[in-house]
This record gives C-alpha cells, sequence and structure tokens, in this order.
C-alpha cells in the first residue's frame, strides 16, 4: 500500500486537506498524496489553524482508502511515521508524542496530524512538519511553544521520507503501535488538565485513550479532547 503515487503539488492553496478531501471524493486512489509550499487555511485539531510560512514545512496530505478495521489506531501510527521522519532528517533530534498526536520535541511542538474519515470508508492524512521555521516567522503566541527542525532538509526530502514510513506504520500491527508510542510518551507521570478535571497520566490503554489517575484515586480515561501540562 504505497503512499506518494499520484503526486500532486501546489505553489498556494487553502489547504492540503482540503484538496485531498476533493480527490478522495472524487475516487482518487490510495496513497494519493497532495502537498504544497503555501497554505493559507491551513487546520489543526479542535478546529485551530496551522501556521507555517512558505516554504518553510512540509505540507502534506494523503489518501488512505479502504478505511477498515486494522486503522483503529491510525490517530497513534502516524506520529510515529513523523518521529522517525524527523529523525531521519536532522541528527541529535529525538522525538515524542503528546497525547492524541502532537509531536514534541523538548516540550515543544514540531508536527501536527489532523486526521479526517470520510463517509465511503477512506481518509485523509494530514501532516505539517516544520522543516526551517525562524522563531520570528511565527505568531508571538506560538514562539514559546513551536519548534523547527534545523538541518537544511528539503520538503521533497521529507515527503519522500514520510510516505515511506507511513507505508509501515499504517499497516503496523496493534502491538507494534502501542509499544512504540508507549515508548515516545510525553505525558505519562505528568500532571495533565482538561476541560473537567486534572491528574497525573499514566499512559495509555489498548485502545489509545489517555489514562489519568486523579488526586482522589480514580482512574479517568479519555477518548479524544485536549489536555494540558500544569505547572
Amino acid at each position: 500500500m504505497r503512499f506518494g503515487v499520484p503526486h500532486r503539488h501546489f505553489r498556494s492553496t487553502d489547504s492540503t486537506n482540503t484538496r485531498a478531501r476533493e480527490l478522495a471524493e472524487g475516487g482518487a486512489p490510495h496513497g494519493t498524496v497532495v502537498t504544497a509550499a503555501e497554505q493559507s487555511e491551513g487546520r489543526g485539531r479542535q478546529g485551530r489553524g496551522w501556521t507555517a510560512p512558505p516554504g518553510k514545512a512540509l505540507l502534506y496530505s494523503a489518501i488512505l482508502r479502504p478505511l477498515d478495521q486494522r486503522h483503529l489506531l491510525l490517530p497513534l501510527a502516524v506520529p510515529l511515521a513523523v518521529c522517525e521522519v524527523a529523525e531521519e532528517l536532522e541528527a541529535g533530534v529525538e522525538c515524542r508524542v503528546k497525547w492524541p498526536n502532537d509531536v514534541w520535541v523538548e516540550g515543544r511542538k514540531l508536527a501536527g496530524v489532523l486526521i479526517e474519515a470520510g463517509s465511503n470508508g477512506w481518509a485523509v492524512i494530514g501532516v505539517g512538519l516544520n522543516l526551517a521555521v525562524e522563531p520570528l516567522d511565527l505568531p508571538p503566541e506560538l514562539r514559546e511553544t513551536a519548534t523547527s527542525l534545523a538541518g537544511g532538509a528539503s520538503a521533497q526530502q521529507a515527503r519522500e521520507a514520510l510516505d515511506a514510513r507511513l507505508d509501515r506504520w499504517v499497516e503496523a500491527d496493534a502491538d507494534s503501535i502501542l509499544a512504540a508510542w508507549r515508548g515516545r510518551d510525553a505525558l505519562r507521570g505528568r500532571e495533565v488538565a482538561w476541560e473537567g478535571g486534572s491528574g497525573v497520566a499514566a499512559g495509555i490503554d489498548d485502545r489509545g485513550r489517555l489514562v489519568v489517575a486523579t488526586a482522589g484515586g480514580d482512574r479517568v480515561v479519555l477518548g479524544a479532547g485536549e489536555v494540558h501540562l500544569r505547572p
């Protein structure tokens, strides 16, 4: 199940995920990849935007089809692929994953993943990976929380590496995905908060849900949403 063929590249578009969704709805085959040098309406999780200076990030969306029971852990598998790409592109980088699927380096966000499923058995895998972003390229509110690779890798190198890594991780078995993800868990043992509660992150269960131990001794399982580190 090869990713990267066919490949469509835009100098500028609103969102690579939007373009890929249109292609998927029109019957584009598995493995179709859409990239852009610049996007004006990039999307992240929870309805947030994704900001990237022109030509300084990999803006990537791939079509997966058919989407079926083998892909229940897809939201965990994709950030593992991104971690391996970043570590391949720049020596010395060590990536972690903040549940559910943000890629961190030294506590700062390097990449984000947005997966959108269609009603006809397909999904679009969206990835934004900072390659050469300087702090002043970012809005002020992101300068303390975002980071970038600095090894000089091109978007083409990053795309080809991600194509190959997705080939592996999208079809990986559940045990391999869970073991690798747990080895990169950025939250385990740290105090976290979410809308409605707080506690200490205690890893993920076999369905990829975040387990949190509360001060009262309860264990809360979060299947979706957003959590934040507590100061």
